[in-house]
C-alpha cells in the first residue's frame, strides 16, 4: 500500500503572515486547517515540514532538533523571501518551542505556542507517542504482525539518543524566554497528555512582553489543532492577530 506524502504549504490572502510549525512526529496537516482559516481572514501563512517528518518512522530518527531548527529559519525566510516584512509564528507542541527561539532571535510580530513543553520531565510520554506513531505507520503498510514488531522494537533503540537530543533543546529554549518581548498568545490543553501543562504557566510568566495571554482549553488532548475546541482556538488566534500592531 503506497502512502501518500504530505507536503509543505503556502496560503498567501494578505500583507499579514503567519509561520505555522507542526509538532514531533506531526507534518503540516497538524496546522492545515488553521492555515485555512488564517487565509479566509485576509492572513497570509506557510507551514514547512521538517525533515524526517511527514515520512516513515526511520526516516525521522535520522534528524535531530538541530537540523529542525534549521528548516524554521528557512521556512520564516521563505516568508520573507516572498515579500512579508511583518511575521507572526504559531507552533504546536514542538512547533512552539521552536517558534519562541525564533521570537528570542528576530523581530516576531506575535508568537502562539500551543501545548508547547518546557519541562522534560515526560521522556516516558514523549517515547509513548513516537512508538504510538510507529505503530500506526506500520499497520498501514500492511506487513506481518511480527515483523512490525520486530520492526518497533529496533526503532526504539535507535531513537534513544534522539529523545535526549530533544530534551536538551527543550530545556535550553526554556532558558531564554526572558529574551522574548514580542506579544504572545499561551494556549494550553487541560486534557494534554503528552506534556506536562504547567509548561504554559512558565511561559506566561517568563515572556517579557506586557502584551501576553493565557488560555485554557477544557475539552482539548496534546494535538488541540485538530480537537473538538479546533474552531475556538482558530477564533482566539485570529483575535489576537488582529491585536497586534501591524503596519499594513
Amino acid at each position: 500500500m503506497k502512502i501518500k506524502q504530505p507536503a509543505p504549504f503556502t496560503f498567501e490572502a494578505g500583507p499579514r503572515a503567519v509561520l505555522l510549525l507542526h509538532g514531533f512526529t506531526g507534518n503540516s496537516a497538524d496546522v492545515r486547517m488553521l492555515g485555512r482559516y488564517l487565509e479566509s481572514k485576509g492572513y497570509s501563512s506557510h507551514a514547512p515540514i521538517y525533515r524526517g517528518h511527514g515520512s516513515t518512522p526511520e526516516e525521522l530518527v535520522k534528524y535531530r532538533p538541530a537540523d529542525w531548527w534549521e528548516d524554521v529559519q528557512a521556512a520564516y525566510q521563505h516568508l520573507k523571501d516572498l515579500g512579508y516584512k511583518e511575521i507572526a509564528v504559531a507552533g504546536l507542541s514542538i512547533g512552539g518551542v521552536f517558534g519562541l527561539k525564533l521570537a528570542s532571535e528576530n523581530p516576531i510580530k506575535g508568537v502562539v505556542p500551543m501545548c508547547a513543553p518546557m519541562y522534560f520531565d515526560n521522556e516516558n510520554h514523549l517515547t509513548a507517542g513516537f512508538e504510538q506513531f510507529a505503530k500506526q505507520y506500520k499497520q498501514l503498510s500492511q506487513k506481518d504482525e511480527a515483523v512490525m514488531e520486530e520492526e518497533i522494537e529496533q526503532l526504539m533503540k535507535v531513537s534513544e539518543s534522539l529523545f535526549k537530543d530533544v530534551g536538551t533543546f527543550v530545556q535550553d529554549v526554556s532558558k531564554i524566554i526572558d529574551l522574548i518581548f514580542s506579544p504572545g498568545l499561551v494556549v494550553q490543553a487541560v486534557n494534554d497528555q503528552m506534556i506536562n501543562p504547567k509548561s504554559a504557566n512558565y511561559i506566561y510568566d517568563n515572556l517579557e512582553s506586557d502584551h501576553k495571554q493565557l488560555s485554557w482549553y477544557q475539552e482539548s488532548g496534546h494535538f488541540i489543532t485538530v480537537g473538538p475546541e479546533k474552531d475556538q482556538l482558530h477564533e482566539e488566534i485570529y483575535e489576537f492577530l488582529e491585536g497586534l500592531d501591524w503596519e499594513e
